[in-house]
């Protein structure tokens, strides 16, 4: 790997992280299908009734009406949980290769970037897909903030994503584990659902900072980059969590001591190899095959019976031996 630059490195290992996704057929279905169904179902389905609230983010008093409030969290709810299960997918089927490429070593920071830079990749691509939908079915005050926030939103969970998937064994626990982050996360921040969607305690689910700027962006003028912040935190400490989880699913788990008595493999440059004539090569092959038919016959040992079938074996030899002899038996 010496000869290829870190560059090299970089593109190889996030051109095979993009492709991994592109191969998860469901994930593409889901993006597909599921953003476009469940965002217009939830803006046709729910009343357009005007819902009084207050932003905590600007403490201002906005009034949307219903089906657009419940289409920005469907939105996020949808954005969440696929790319969350995009790199839970990729993460948990992965693991074992990434493990045996770090043992190859193949360095683990360009594995790391290259999941996100892959993160990022898919995140603005659906992103920018579900604004363009909410778009078509109404018209957002900051469809970019909207964007931004949706970004930052399938951030966190694609970061959580990859922590589940090199923890946890099994793959119904990761995919129940993201179902209910974001259900429990979205359907507590929505003031539909939830009248108290301004307490203390929603300020601390994971997508906070990205449903307050999601909202501003939607029914109001007011930019709010500072809870694009606060859900950069979020994203940083899921970012460390799944380093962590990353660096102890591909860690080496010889002893130390075992690692450092493995015989070095060592190259011998090929003007130092050693030359031989044919007549030297003619002499290794006879005295080859000399040993191999000595051994050959060194390793011949007599059979050994069990001890149950010996009488009976002499008995019958010595009864063919008086027979020849045209002996009587005593």
């Amino acid at each position: 790997m010496r000869g290829h630059g870190h560059a090299g490195l970089f593109v190889t290992a996030t051109r095979y992280a993009l492709a991994e996704h592109l191969r998860n057929r469901f994930a593409m279905v889901l993006i597909a299908g599921f953003i476009p169904l469940w965002t217009t179902l939830a803006y046709l389905s729910i009343p357009s009734t005007r819902t009084r609230f207050q932003l905590s983010a600007t403490k201002d008093i906005l009034t949307p009406a219903g089906n657009q409030l419940t289409e920005i969290t469907g939105a996020l709810n949808a954005v969440t949980l696929i790319i969350g299960f995009m790199m839970f997918a990729s993460a948990f089927a992965g693991g074992n290769f990434d493990r045996r490429l770090a043992l190859a070593g193949y360095p683990r920071a360009h594995l790391l970037l290259a999941k996100i830079t892959s993160l990022a990749l898919a995140s603005g691509a659906v992103a920018a897909y579900a604004t363009a939908l909410t778009y078509l079915l109404w018209t957002p005050e900051q469809p970019l903030y909207l964007a931004a926030a949706l970004f930052s939103a399938a951030m966190t969970y694609g970061a959580i994503g990859v922590a589940l998937g090199s923890l946890l064994r099994k793959e119904v626990e990761g995919m129940f584990t993201i179902v209910m982050i974001s259900v429990i996360d979205l359907a507590l921040q929505n003031p539909i659902a939830n009248s108290g969607s301004d307490s203390p305690v929603v300020r601390l689910l994971p997508s906070y900072g990205a449903m307050q700027a999601s909202t501003a962006a939607g029914f109001s003028t007011t930019a709010l980059p500072s809870y694009l912040g606060i859900q950069l935190l979020w994203f940083t400490a899921a970012a460390l969590i799944s380093l962590a989880a990353f660096h102890r699913r591909t860690r080496n788990t010889l002893p130390a001591r075992t690692r450092n008595t493995l015989p070095a493999r060592t190259r011998i440059p090929h003007s130092q190899h050693p030359k031989f004539s044919a007549a030297d090569s003619e002499r290794a092959g006879s005295a080859t095959t000399a040993s191999g038919r000595e051994a050959s016959v060194t390793e011949r040992r007599p059979v050994s019976l069990p001890t149950s079938r010996k009488p009976a074996l002499l008995h019958r030899r010595r009864t063919q031996n008086v027979a020849g002899r045209g002996e009587d038996l005593p």
